[in-house]
């Protein structure tokens, strides 16, 4: 127990590391492709992953969840896997490029039929990595996982902006993605060490593909739950308007996507290891989920205070546009961080059913307000989707939880102490909008600060949470001296 204890927060605390790295470098990166592109390259490239994403569910076939997730698993059972992953890759890089046509002539965007077809080339280049960051994680090996993470993002930051620099336009944006893939593919194999062997048939190999099916399947339904405004935006509104909206939504969303990242793969690796073991996977999951709404709640709270002098500071003034649909998708980010750590629990458990149930309810109530919303554009939908998602909120907490060994009154006191910490901060912040500072980025600075301070004041004082940090820290220490 201490030795998993111990791997599992060096883990947490390397990927937490690597996260607020790539966090930074996805910030300066957004900053400077903003100031150089315009919002209709971005449309363009959104119109096209938006379609091509739904490929990319199928990359891995659920075949690393599979690895990570089994209880004994030998080098025979993951080379299988490998090659299916492979296969996989070479049918999906051959119908996006087949499917180029056709997203040209839904969008009426003959731009699109290049872009797509270069899309295509990194699924094969993704499937051939799937394997290798699988056993990474197995291992709980999170140092290496985050130095291959930053060092491919690197990468593909550099080969973005200096295309960019050259008046390449949307084209870095297509460069920087297939860059990323290919670093992070090489990175993983040197990493490893492993080499797999012939394409050979197991008798668990059908167990592990139900599973791995299961999980694309439920991946697939939340894609198109989470992704179709894109799709309808770009249609019906044009590549101008759903660039801004896209921009939002990524910017809004990457705290949150940077420390389920973090966190998450840790935890389901872990939980994982504690599946049959319910007294202390229950400890472990609180801690776990406890940290990242810690993280979260206060962080997308500070993003709807300051939404204007965040998109002026960080994307300019032509990007202001974006700062209203920005605020606007907050109430659906905090919910995300509420309900995303949620599918940890699932998957680790064997529940991925249960999930793929919901994620069949969840998808045509969003999509419902999506067609409400899109009569009035971008800050019609982004509208409709947070008021959705916040009517949710409740009825997805108690389907997730029934019998398991987590309650929802247990849950919710983890979340009431963060929350209450961050909304008392919050009201007290607010007041740093009205004073003349002159400067947006000395707004979003002295409230950043000021904020962090009364929410981890409130959250360890008058919360009682020291507690829990304090032995999170011991628990580092330790892991650090071994």
């Amino acid at each position: 127990m201490d030795d998993l204890k111990s791997r599992a927060v060096r883990g947490g605390f390397a990927k937490l590391c690597g996260q607020v790295a790539s966090l930074g470098l996805r910030i300066v990166s957004m900053a400077v492709m903003a100031r150089l592109l315009n919002p209709e390259d971005f449309g363009l490239v959104a119109m096209a992953t938006a379609v091509t994403g739904i490929y990319g569910l199928f990359t891995t076939g659920g075949l690393s969840s599979a690895t990570v997730q089994r209880a004994n698993i030998d080098d025979g059972e993951v080379s299988a896997l490998f090659w299916i992953n492979i296969v996989l890759g070479v049918v999906l890089a051959l119908l996006c490029a087949a499917s180029a046509p056709v997203i040209v002539r839904f969008y009426q965007e003959p731009r699109l039929l290049w872009v797509t077809i270069i899309i295509a080339v990194g699924f094969l280049v993704n499937a051939a990595g799937v394997q290798h960051l699988a056993l990474l994680e197995r291992q709980l090996r999170y140092v290496a996982v985050s130095v291959l993470e930053l060092l491919s993002q690197m990468v593909s930051v550099l080969a973005g902006v200096g295309l960019a620099l050259a008046g390449f336009g949307y084209w870095s944006l297509v460069a920087a993605g297939v860059a990323q893939s290919a670093v992070g593919t090489i990175c993983a194999w040197v990493a490893t060490g492993w080499i797999p062997g012939p394409p050979r048939w197991r008798t668990s190999t059908g167990s592990m593909l139900r599973f791995g099916g299961t999980i694309t399947l439920n991946g697939l339904v939340v894609y198109l739950a989470y992704n179709l405004e894109k799709v309808l935006l770009g249609r019906f509104w044009g590549a101008d308007a759903l660039g801004i909206y896209a921009r939002a939504y990524q910017l809004v969303t990457i705290p949150t996507d940077n420390l389920n990242s973090a966190v998450g793969v840790v935890a389901f690796s872990t939980l994982s290891r504690l599946q049959h073991d319910r007294v202390r996977l229950k400890s472990y999951y609180l801690k776990g989920y406890s940290l990242m709404v810690s993280l979260t709640i206060p962080t997308t709270i500070f993003c709807a205070l300051f939404a204007d002098d965040i998109v002026q500071v960080l994307l300019g003034p032509k990007w202001l546009e974006a700062a209203h649909i920005f605020r606007l998708l907050t109430p659906t980010v905090l919910i995300f961080g509420m309900i995303n750590p949620l599918y940890w629990l699932l998957l680790s458990i064997g529940l991925q059913g249960r999930s793929l149930a919901i994620g069949f309810v969840i998808a045509p109530l969003v999509i419902s307000a999506y067609f409400m919303g899109l009569p009035y554009g971008p800050r019609g939908v982004a509208t409709a989707y947070s008021a959705v998602m916040t009517i949710w909120l409740v009825p997805h907490l108690v389907w997730c939880l029934y019998r398991t060994p987590i309650s929802l009154k247990e849950l919710f006191s983890v979340v009431s102490r963060p929350l209450l910490s961050g909304v008392v901060a919050a009201a007290i912040t607010f007041v740093v909008q009205f004073y003349p500072w002159g400067s947006p980025v000395l707004r979003v600075i002295f409230g950043g600060c000021l904020m962090v301070g009364i929410y981890w004041a409130m959250l360890l004082f008058v919360m009682g949470q020291r507690a829990l940090y304090l032995d999170l820290l011991e628990a580092l220490r330790k892991s650090a001296l071994r």
